[in-house]
């Protein structure tokens, strides 16, 4: 048992409750209570955490990255998407186990000291002869201790087809299906407690033929698994579809069966208010990336509209090539300060943007049951952020200290009631080790761009 007191709580719950000083309980992986005041006392073995000076959130939910891209940060650093793809395109058909491996314990552990607990991930890269990367991302993530989502990505449409990618790095399309319900098969856990979990993720309008579209969609919903794909990024997306398939992003999707409550979409930047409306209807989520978005140079999403529409949105680091930062907690203040240039000082709340990297990252990977809010009887996944240093003195709201201060330290990091993060230091993995396979991930790469 663990009982966190003394501290501030942010349950983002239904209600928005929240204690200036209150305490949270944990026993056997899940919370217990949460309340006010000191927890009392326990018959059974406790550890007690002194929360004084701190806030207790629920842990943040990452609902889109490529964590693969970590050895390839700093590249193309002035291209928009089509062409950043194209430059790094060639890099990424260096592909294996061991780097996968290595940036996918990279990634997350990184990850996890900026207060997330679960993360997905979008591997749609898988070169011929490279291995078997999907076990080479579980084994790895299971290292770090994160509740792990990650996606069989893939793309089928090559340059010689209209696509954007070279065919060299593209699979055919049975092929693609293949491997994807045998990652079902092999690494899949319903079970509402799980730590792995795999969506089906084909890639783009732009890299997918809409035959692997419709077929991913069918696999998904027959095997019960959620959708997930880039969509409504950037002009150039728009006008491909347009010129391609005769209409927009998302009517394009609702063509092949793409939207619904099983589905999440990242970006979903450029959107009329047609395609708000339809992702509303249907129950459509959204990974909002919004430094990758300014990155990218690819616009400011419509967030505020998403939510008064009843569009469920979470929050997404994207990949370390477009996003260097990589810090989730980073991205709420980004989703805040995106939300403000759009729709002016009231578009969005700091407990809105805290909502956004919490329950909302829940809703879109189909888990508001179990994460995303500190309640009795969810699964104890929660960052403990220190507040009481010189960068957020001053702030006497704890919530606006955490979304518009300065990186607050982690004080701990529990998923599941495991320890992953403990004053500000990963104890899941030694860093050194994960520098030094990185280091050795990006060598390999460049060194086979470079022939």
């Amino acid at each position: 048992m663990i009982i966190i007191e003394g501290c501030a709580v942010a349950t983002v719950d239904a209600d928005g409750t929240e204690y200036r000083d209150g305490h949270v309980v944990v026993d056997q992986g899940r919370i217990v209570a949460v309340g006010s005041g000191h927890a009392g006392r326990h018959h059974r073995s406790v550890r007690r955490v002194d929360g004084t000076g701190c806030l207790v959130t629920p842990g943040l939910v990452n609902t889109h990255h490529h964590l693969y891209q970590w050895a390839t940060r700093g590249l193309a650093q002035e291209e928009e998407l089509f062409g950043w793809l194209r430059a790094l395109y060639p890099v990424w058909a260096g592909l294996d186990a061991e780097v996968v491996a290595a940036t996918t314990a990279a990634g997350l552990g990184w990850l996890a000291r900026s207060g997330c607990t679960t993360s997905t991930d979008h591997l749609y890269v898988h070169p011929r002869g490279a291995g078997d990367l999907m076990a080479a991302q579980v084994a790895a993530a299971a290292e770090i201790g994160l509740r792990f989502h990650p996606t069989r990505g893939s793309m089928d449409l090559g340059r010689s087809a209209g696509g954007l990618p070279p065919d060299e790095i593209v699979e055919e399309t049975e092929t693609a299906l293949a491997a994807t319900e045998e990652a079902i098969d092999r690494f899949h856990d319903p079970a509402d407690d799980a730590m792995l979990r795999i969506a089906v993720a084909p890639c783009s309008p732009f890299s997918v033929s809409p035959k692997l579209m419709t077929e991913a969609a069918a696999l998904a919903r027959r095997r019960g698994v959620r959708l997930h794909t880039h969509l409504a990024e950037t002009i150039d997306e728009e006008h491909y579809c347009r010129e391609t398939y005769g209409c927009t992003p998302v009517e394009y999707a609702e063509r092949l069966g793409w939207l619904g409550d099983d589905v999440w979409l990242a970006h979903a930047v450029h959107l009329d208010d047609h395609a708000v409306a339809r992702l509303a209807a249907t129950g459509t989520s959204v990974a909002h990336c919004p430094s990758s978005n300014a990155r990218l140079g690819a616009g400011t999403a419509r967030v505020r509209d998403l939510l008064d529409a009843g569009v469920p949105v979470g929050l997404g680091v994207d990949g370390p090539a477009s996003q260097e930062t990589n810090q989730l907690d980073a991205e709420l203040r980004q989703a805040l300060y995106a939300a403000r240039l759009r729709g002016g000082p009231a578009a969005l709340t700091a407990r809105q943007a805290l909502a956004l990297g919490t329950i909302g990252g829940a809703r879109c990977l189909g888990r508001a049951g179990e994460i995303g809010s500190i309640e009795p009887g969810k699964l104890a996944d929660i960052a403990l952020w220190r507040l009481d240093g010189l960068g957020h003195t001053g702030i006497e709201d704890p919530v606006a200290a955490l979304v518009l201060g300065p990186p607050a330290p982690l004080e701990l990091l529990l998923v599941g009631g495991s320890p992953v993060v403990e004053r500000g230091e990963l104890r899941t993995a030694d860093e050194h080790d994960l520098v030094r396979r990185t280091r050795r991930a990006h060598r390999t790469l460049i060194r086979k761009a470079r022939g």
